[in-house]
């Protein structure tokens, strides 16, 4: 252990007698250990003998003694030293003296370096500091390798990430010639040598004309560390030295860089992928269909989507700090509420465990109530249409049954005709049914050829004066009338419907008018009438299936809700189209519009 020890250790008995001579006070005092054991060692300058004896003395009565002074070499030359001096023990007696002695130069050297250390670790924890403030993983990747030049001295850096079998170069600092993104293979790299190593820094001075890197002059020294994200290995700091030689410190600090780089990317990975969860839950949450809101724990909107101030018609920023415009539901459970506009929204709720905050989704089921309503409603209207006319049958039927002989001729043959009309009704309340059927599942058939449109007009409207004694009917089509184009028994339906509907809702009778025209290239019919008219709210929800509007006077005509639906239904089927508008006077505009045939020559139906 003596001769191991880097500092000259001298051991001298009560009368400063040597005993011990180490081999590293040879070296210091250039004198053998043969020739000093045994005799006093002239190594104290007189002047100093008396100072040196003090020492002594109070070392011998206890305490020990650590001074600045001057010893001298066996040459004769004068050495600046310091000296550590404490008592040689035998049990409780003072034996003699054990003085240490190292040059004051290593000690300031010593110092130095350990200074430069400290001031080394303090800007690294600076470094640090700064590499965790950045988020994006690119300006923490080039922060690093800025930082790896300035702490370890290098004259360029760089830092790779590792992708599988491959090694990618991410950042570079110092190396404009040397482009990001160059890629080699991870296993003939330095990278991989030092992953076989099982080591995590490496220090390599052969074979460097190969690499990427030798592009920086005079490059003679690359040190590697490794930096790890979540215990694996992320990717490698490299530290280029052309000017200087790196030392056990620089390695030590690219040790501890690299170990901080590694926790600098995970943490900038980590808010990388919170960055785009959080895009991508903010996209969901706007692009949503349904309303969604965040409520705190007392009930007040933290977060209102954009459908959310579609469906309630509140502005978010409106509804930001306030309770919804609907009842809470409890967690998991879903309400059915209307809204003060008549609109009907499904609400439910869950509770966030970790904040006590409530998500409500809510989403419009305005069209499905009402639809749900329109089938309730058709159901007993049909049953009532149903019922009325099979109740007659049947009570007529009954009567011929059972008092054919007591009639007389005309009753009998009064009583055939009305269960013969009677059962005309429900044929056609049949033929409805079956084609409401057939146009909600988008069945319907119709044919494509020319049909003249002023005969089935005519065709339609003949006879029609004569029903009502309430009713005027005038009929105007156009001279010269161009054919249309689709079917003509489908037109023949709809056109029946909308006379039918035109008496039928005009109970105080008055002016039905008819007209047929060519205009922007299709044909047109137009059907006005002067009865009880339709709401402007209602003018498309009658082409609705199973729907009868509230509005005015027409819920009191009867009717399952699927006449205007079925024409709707065939008019598109045939490439035209139907719409209500409101009557000249008063009443209702129903305008139909049809295809026009090609002229002759045309391959096309003009519109």
């Amino acid at each position: 252990m003596l001769d191991s020890s880097p500092n000259a250790v001298v051991v001298l008995d009560r009368d400063q007698t040597v005993l011990v001579w180490n081999a590293a006070a040879e070296r210091l005092f250039g004198l053998t250990a043969a020739s000093m054991l045994g005799r006093r060692a002239p190594i104290v300058p007189d002047e100093l003998t008396a100072e040196h004896h003090a020492v002594l003395e109070r070392v011998r009565t206890g305490g020990q003694v650590s001074l600045r002074t001057k010893r001298v070499r066996g040459d004769g030359e004068v050495l600046d030293v310091r000296v550590d001096i404490s008592a040689l023990r035998i049990g409780s007696a003072v034996a003699g003296y054990v003085c240490v002695h190292h040059l004051v130069q290593a000690d300031d050297a010593a110092k130095n370096r350990m200074a430069r250390r400290a001031r080394l670790v303090r800007r690294l924890t600076d470094v640090v500091g700064d590499i965790n403030a950045e988020l994006e993983l690119p300006a923490v990747l080039d922060r690093i390798s800025a930082s790896l030049t300035e702490l370890t001295g290098a004259d360029a850096g760089g830092f790779v990430l590792i992708e599988g079998d491959r090694l990618r170069l991410v950042s570079t600092y110092q190396l404009p010639d040397v482009p990001k993104g160059t890629t080699t293979d991870l296993h003939n790299s330095l990278v991989g040598k030092l992953l076989r190593t099982g080591k995590t820094v490496l220090l390599e001075s052969e074979g460097l004309d190969s690499l990427v890197w030798s592009s920086l002059k005079g490059l003679h020294t690359v040190a590697l560390g490794l930096a790890a994200v979540g215990g694996r290995p992320y990717g490698a700091l490299y530290a280029l030295f052309a000017r200087r030689k790196p030392g056990h410190l620089e390695l030590e600090l690219l040790e501890l860089l690299a170990g901080h780089a590694g926790i600098a990317v995970g943490n900038a990975v980590a808010y990388q992928e919170a960055v785009r969860q959080r895009a991508h839950e903010r996209a969901v949450f706007d692009a949503s269909a349904d309303g969604i809101a965040v409520l705190d724990r007392e009930g007040r909107v933290l977060r209102w989507n954009p459908a959310a101030a579609r469906l309630t018609a509140v502005p978010a920023e409106e509804a930001v700090g306030q309770p919804p415009p609907f009842p809470q539901p409890a967690p998991g459970e879903k309400l059915t509420v209307q809204l003060a506009d008549g609109r009907w929204l499904d609400v439910v709720g869950a509770r966030i465990q970790e904040t006590g905050e409530l998500v409500v989704d809510f989403r419009d089921v305005t069209a499905a109530k009402e639809l749900e309503e329109a089938k309730d409603l058709f159901l007993a209207t049909t049953s009532h249409e149903l019922r009325t006319p099979i109740t007659i049958v049947r009570g007529f039927a009954s009567t011929l049954d059972s008092r054919w002989d007591k009639l007389s001729d005309a009753e009998r043959r009064s009583a055939v005709h009305t269960i013969a009309e009677r059962s005309r009704s429900l044929g056609q309340l049949m033929d409805h049914l079956l084609l409401g059927a057939r146009a909600g599942a988008e069945e319907q058939v119709v044919r494509d050829e020319p049909f003249d449109l002023a005969e089935r007009v005519r065709a339609a409207t003949l006879g029609l004066p004569v029903l009502s004694d309430s009713h005027r009917v005038e009929v105007s089509v156009a001279d010269g009338l161009p054919l249309a184009m689709g079917d003509a028994l489908a037109t023949d339906i709809v056109l029946a419907q909308l006379l039918e509907n035109a008496f039928k809702y005009s109970p105080k009778g008055g002016l039905i008018s008819v007209s047929a025209r060519p205009e922007n290239g299709a044909l047109v019919v137009v059907v006005d009438d002067e009865g009880v008219g339709i709401a402007p709210a209602d003018r498309e929800r009658i082409f609705e299936r199973f729907v009868q509007v509230d509005s005015g006077d027409r819920r009191r005509f009867g009717g399952v809700g699927l006449g205007l639906y079925i024409v709707r239904s065939l008019a598109r089927a045939q490439g035209g189209e139907v719409s209500a508008h409101p009557g000249p006077g008063g009443g209702t505009r129903m305008r139909l519009v049809l295809k026009r045939a090609s002229p002759i020559g045309s391959d096309t139906p003009m519109r």
